[in-house]
């Protein structure tokens, strides 16, 4: 950030929670809509600006709902309010009821989001009334697991195991303090699924046939990240800090241009490197360790944090005094029309709309991005 006397100047916390408050404020007044009418509810409108079929919730995007359950934890964590916890306790309620059959589905990648989304809701803002769902969804996800590969499948009765899935079920099992199984599952990505070559952590495997789907995008790592930080804090076994600051110094490598957190696109895509930056801050602020491997790659992740951030701040647009992202925070966002709206695929996945920017996921991730500038730079980093 650069001043009107051209000197550099480093944001400050206060001014990240004034993004942080911004890119909400962005999503509640485009985004959060009643379902269906039926009062107390309030649930994303998955587009915007939305087309008719987004306003009725006729597409059902479970997991971008429960990152959305996410993010309001986070700006709840920041700066607790009566607003922010009913708002957390509203969009949870509705996700059950939307989901039609209960708490949980057949993919245990999205219910694990639900759940740790959940665990925070509960632990960090005493709302009691997510307590059912979480426990629903995590007799699902230790049910899922499959003790003759040491991992769950993408969703029940798969072949695919992958690190989307893997990796939130082995950090909602950290949270609920089942640390054997989590740390099984984060030894099996690491034996498993990290390139050789790269460091990075490939997409999945199909078992038993062995064969490896070897695309690397942004919220593998992370993901991973995520599980080896926590189990690094709460096992004190020096190969998951070992393992996180590895993969740290990989995403650095061949994840970001200019030390920014590269590429991105919409749909489902839009979340990925928002998933990314969250676990990098909670590594910048958590990964024990004295010597210089740890302190660098805590250093290395918060910069990371610090330069997407600045890059996608700049980067906005502005519309009606909120902040509107793009899917690529090194350059300039465009304007969405209604035209061209992303739909769901028969595998489970959503495409992007022709204009990214019109997505939940890549606001959510936008959103994700200046709460994780917050949190490391609150924390001095």
């Amino acid at each position: 950030m650069t001043s009107r006397t051209g000197r550099n100047i480093e944001p400050t916390a206060a001014l990240w929670a004034e993004r942080a408050d911004l890119a909400e404020s962005a999503i509640v007044t485009r985004h959060l809509r009643l379902l269906w009418g039926i009062p107390r509810t309030q649930l994303g409108v998955v587009g915007w600006p939305p087309t008719k079929r987004d306003r009725a919730f006729a597409s059902w995007h479970y997991w971008w709902q429960a990152h959305l359950v996410d993010c309001c934890v986070d700006a709840a964590n920041r700066a607790p309010t009566p607003v922010r916890r009913r708002r957390i306790a509203a969009i949870a309620r509705t996700m059950r009821i939307r989901n039609l059959s209960g708490w949980t589905n057949q993919y245990y990648d999205d219910m694990a989001w639900l759940a740790i989304a959940l665990e925070r809701a509960e632990r960090t803002q005493g709302i009691a009334e997510v307590r059912g769902g979480l426990l629903a969804l995590d007799k699902d996800l230790c049910a899922g697991f499959e003790p003759e590969f040491g991992a769950v499948p993408w969703r029940k009765g798969s072949d695919f195991f992958n690190a989307p899935a893997n990796g939130p079920v082995g950090i909602a099992m950290a949270r609920l303090g089942r640390y054997p199984r989590a740390v099984e599952i984060a030894d099996w990505l690491d034996n498993t699924l990290r390139d050789k070559e790269t460091g990075l952590i490939f997409d999945g495997i199909h078992l038993p046939s062995g064969e490896v789907e070897r695309p690397t995008y942004s919220y593998c790592q992370g993901v991973v990240l995520g599980l080896e930080t926590e189990l690094a804090v709460h096992t004190g076994e020096p190969r998951h800090a070992e393992r996180a600051a590895r993969l740290v110094f990989a995403v650095e490598e061949h994840m970001t241009e200019g030390g920014i957190v590269s590429g991105g696109g919409g749909g489902d895509g839009g979340l990925f490197n928002g998933i990314l930056v969250r676990y990098l801050a909670l590594l910048a602020v958590m990964l024990p360790g004295d010597d210089g491997d740890f302190a660098a790659a805590r250093r290395t992740a918060a910069g990371i944090v610090h330069r997407s951030a600045n890059a996608a701040w700049e980067n906005r647009l502005e519309v009606e005094g909120d902040p509107l992202f793009g899917p690529d925070w090194r350059k300039p966002a465009r304007l969405p029309g209604i035209a061209g709206a992303g739909r769901a695929t028969g595998s489970g996945s959503v495409r992007a709309s022709r204009s990214p920017e019109r997505d939940l996921s890549v606001q959510l991730s936008g959103w994700k991005l200046m709460e994780a500038a917050h949190t490391v730079t609150a924390a001095g980093l």
